[in-house]
């Protein structure tokens, strides 16, 4: 919820900001919807549910205004007016944009004590608990990351992955990337450093078949390695299994099982499966189906080191212990994309941040990849970025409180010469800030994601 501190002196600008109505003057002070959910929970047509920023919004397609929500409310913020239910805080923050004083502020951000001291103060029927965060809470886990600025792109560490759980892509197809696979796979010791002695050569073709690349070719009974040119530049990502788990939960056959933070697979269990939701649920894509019979997936990490130990020389794959402490940067712009995408419904949004409950979080970096913005640190080279989508603005449903002009980081949504809200297609960018404040769910949305390359 939004609270007025001590400083507020009734001046009324928030009240006459919220586009909700839901904040009043209680013995001078403002007062506001304590987004306590009993509205929500009581609403026969459960047209009243909690949007991503942790408030309430009322669906007007579903409310038929019975009053249930009225009469419900603890502390007599609900009231309705020509069929249109008002009263509920979506936890927009323009009432605390709106303070000149700034007196009002965020409960999230507030001491848990000074939180529960000003409650009892106003009497409230309803006090909600609002635990208070410790400052060295922190989710983690373990898994092999890559150095991005050691990293040569070998693709080295792919081919000695046991399970594919590592992807190389780089930009020189056909060409050497100096592995040393082939140097590894002679039998006879032929190769040095990317050179053929063609005197110990014995044209068995080991190196030409093993090599990741197809980069080595036969002439005239001489083997060869196509390199790149002088002004070629290996480019490219690398991605591998994060070992959050996703997978494993999604697995329905319990083929897949995270046992003391490591992965571990019985193929006996996964014969036969039609859903395979656990190739949906990897959030870097490494999890596909496998082309040989020994197993059906691959491309999950099993902890076993050997990407690390083939990465002799640059020395850019470790195992290393991965936190977060659910902070975001100061680019965020509270687009929803993060709390969209989470699979463990562990983020609501706040203005500009997000709190994030950190028991649920595992650590995917869903949440990261999608966001457009670059908000949230991510340890993967792995990016969705949204190419395309629509916004649309109901104006039967639409309240005209213009809540969606204000929140628009684009400033793609203005108030037309007729009062409606039209949306600037050529500036809108598809975050869904305005679907997911509005407080009458009046925007239709959708969006598409593609794998940045």
């Amino acid at each position: 919820m939004f609270l007025s501190t001590k400083k507020c002196e009734g001046l009324g600008e928030c009240i006459k900001e919220c586009p909700t109505e839901a904040i009043r003057l209680i013995e001078g002070k403002a007062f506001s919807c304590i987004t306590c959910g009993a509205c929500a929970e009581a609403c026969p047509n459960r047209a009243i549910f909690k949007n991503r920023y942790g408030g309430y919004v009322v669906d007007r397609a579903r409310c038929n205004a019975c009053g249930v929500c009225e009469m419900t409310c603890p502390v007599n913020s609900i009231h309705i007016e020509d069929g249109v239910v008002k009263g509920i805080c979506s936890r927009c923050g323009i009432c605390a944009d709106a303070c000149p004083i700034d007196a009002r502020v965020d409960a999230y951000d507030v001491i848990e004590d000074r939180q529960l001291k000003f409650l009892e103060a106003l009497n409230l029927t309803v006090q909600p608990t609002l635990p208070a965060k410790k400052e060295d809470e922190k989710v983690q886990r373990t898994n092999v990351i890559t150095d991005t600025e050691k990293c040569t792109l070998c693709g080295r560490c792919e081919y000695y992955c046991p399970t594919d759980a590592i992807m190389v892509d780089v930009n020189l197809e056909g060409k050497c990337t100096q592995c040393r696979v082939c140097e590894d796979v002679c039998p006879v010791g032929a190769i040095e450093e990317g050179v053929i002695d063609p005197e110990k050569c014995t044209l068995c073709l080991k190196c030409m078949k093993e090599c990741p690349q197809n980069a080595i070719y036969i002439n005239d009974f001489e083997v060869n390695i196509r390199k790149p040119e002088e002004d070629e530049e290996i480019e490219g990502n690398i991605v591998s299994c994060l070992n959050c788990g996703l997978c494993a939960d999604a697995c329905t056959r319990g083929a897949l099982r995270q046992i003391n933070g490591k992965m571990r697979y019985d193929p006996t269990l996964c014969k036969d499966c039609k859903t395979m939701e656990c190739l949906e649920a990897c959030p870097v894509g490494t999890l596909r189906l496998s082309e040989g019979p020994e197993r059906t997936v691959k491309g999950f990490c099993v902890s076993c080191g050997r990407c690390v130990k083939a990465c002799d020389y640059s020395e850019a794959r470790s195992f290393e212990n991965i936190t977060w402490k659910g902070d975001v940067s100061d680019d965020c712009i509270s687009c929803g994309v993060c709390a969209e995408v989470c699979p463990k419904n562990a983020i609501t949004l706040k203005k500009g941040s997000i709190e994030v409950d950190l028991e649920k979080c595992v650590l995917c970096e869903k949440c990261a990849i999608h966001c457009p913005k670059d908000a949230i640190k991510k340890t993967t080279m792995h990016k969705m970025s949204i190419t395309d989508g629509f916004t649309f603005v109901q104006d039967k449903l639409c309240m005209r409180c213009k809540l969606c002009t204000k929140i628009c980081p684009e400033e793609a949504i203005t108030e037309g010469e007729d009062g409606s809200i039209v949306v600037d297609d050529s500036k809108c960018t598809y975050c869904g800030a305005c679907s997911n404040a509005c407080p009458a769910r009046a925007i239709l949305f959708e969006r598409e994601f593609e794998v940045s390359q």
